[in-house]
């Protein structure tokens, strides 16, 4: 019914990304499935592993490119950042002659050209802990718009998140001026592996490709009123490393768990100064759920401490930005 091609663009130098293109006899839609833009973050690689293996005996039509390590030098170092100190969910589209990120980026941004949905799947890294979501850009076409939040919902996550479209330099950029659907994925986080992310992500998956008539069988859908749903378009509304920013140095330990709710002027946690004891409060600011939650307790000032969502229930919310 399927077959796998490797699909191998590495050249001479070992670090251009390698992907894997599962196609099926019948005509359907091209995925693109992304793992690895971090290289701290290995639940999706696990995943992207396990799909490479069991998608050539669920595919029934279209074909799903899958690249299990985007930035390679990032996972080489064990870091958000390639060997060059960039990170490369933030210099898409690349350059083809640039720096080992860059050129990565170059090369999964074209892969992203090629195709007609992007799923990009990410975790906290080892610095933050996220509960389940899945997000996408409130693309300017209402069509491509729509697209998005059905692939959002097929993703079955508990929550659903809609942000700002203008940022540059992602892969959801890139596909975003292509007018191709894309979300990402965010779960989990933290040094060791979540088993719970690697099936929760592929569970997922092979249920959008249900929804897109590519995999036998029906797609289960979480009805939209029983997910955490907030749009929002304010400047910058889902740049995570924005959030909470610590205002000192210091041990950061923390109250609250990803998931939980939260009342504004809540204690969200603290940051010890462990020469001389001082503690300083950190407070919500906003009453909804927790989103993430730092979890690399070593904290610089300005270092993102965690975000809250502003919802207080199932159900969708639209912020109004007039």
């Amino acid at each position: 019914m399927t077959r796998l091609a490797e699909v191998n663009i590495m050249k001479e130098n070992i670090n251009h990304i390698k992907s894997f293109r599962i196609e099926a006899k019948k005509l359907g839609p091209h995925v693109l499935l992304a793992a690895g833009v971090h290289g701290d973050e290995y639940e999706p690689m696990l995943t992207a592993l396990e799909l490479i293996n069991e998608l050539p005996h669920i595919l029934i039509s279209g074909s799903v490119t899958i690249v299990p390590v985007v930035n390679v030098t990032a996972y080489q170092v064990s870091s958000r950042y390639g060997e060059d100190n960039l990170d490369l969910a933030r210099i898409c589209p690349g350059k083809p002659d640039g720096s080992t990120s860059e050129k990565n980026a170059f090369e999964i941004s074209e892969l992203i050209k090629e195709s007609d949905y992007l799923i990009d799947m990410h975790t906290g890294g080892l610095a933050h802990y996220i509960h389940p979501m899945a997000g996408f850009t409130l693309h300017p076409s209402p069509e491509i718009l729509d697209k998005q939040r059905e692939l959002a919902l097929a993703y079955n996550t508990p929550v659903i998140w809609g942000t700002d479209h203008h940022p540059n330099g992602r892969t959801l950029s890139v596909a975003r001026d292509a007018n191709i659907p894309a979300i990402y994925l965010e779960y989990g986080g933290g040094s060791g592996i979540r088993k719970e992310v690697v099936k929760t992500y592929k569970k997922g998956f092979i249920n959008v490709l249900k929804y897109l008539k590519m995999a036998e069988g029906e797609a289960e859908i979480t009805a939209p009123e029983k997910r955490f749903w907030v749009e929002d378009p304010r400047p910058d509304s889902g740049y995570f490393q924005g959030k909470m920013p610590a205002p000192s140095d210091g041990i950061f330990v923390c109250e609250k768990t990803a998931g939980e709710p939260i009342k504004k002027g809540e204690l969200f946690g603290r940051i010890i100064d462990p020469f001389t004891g001082n503690a300083t409060a950190i407070f919500a600011d906003v009453e909804g759920m927790v989103l993430s939650v730092r979890i690399s307790v070593h904290v610089k000032k300005g270092d993102a401490l965690g975000s809250i969502l502003p919802i207080v229930g199932p159900g969708k919310v639209i912020i109004d930005t007039f």
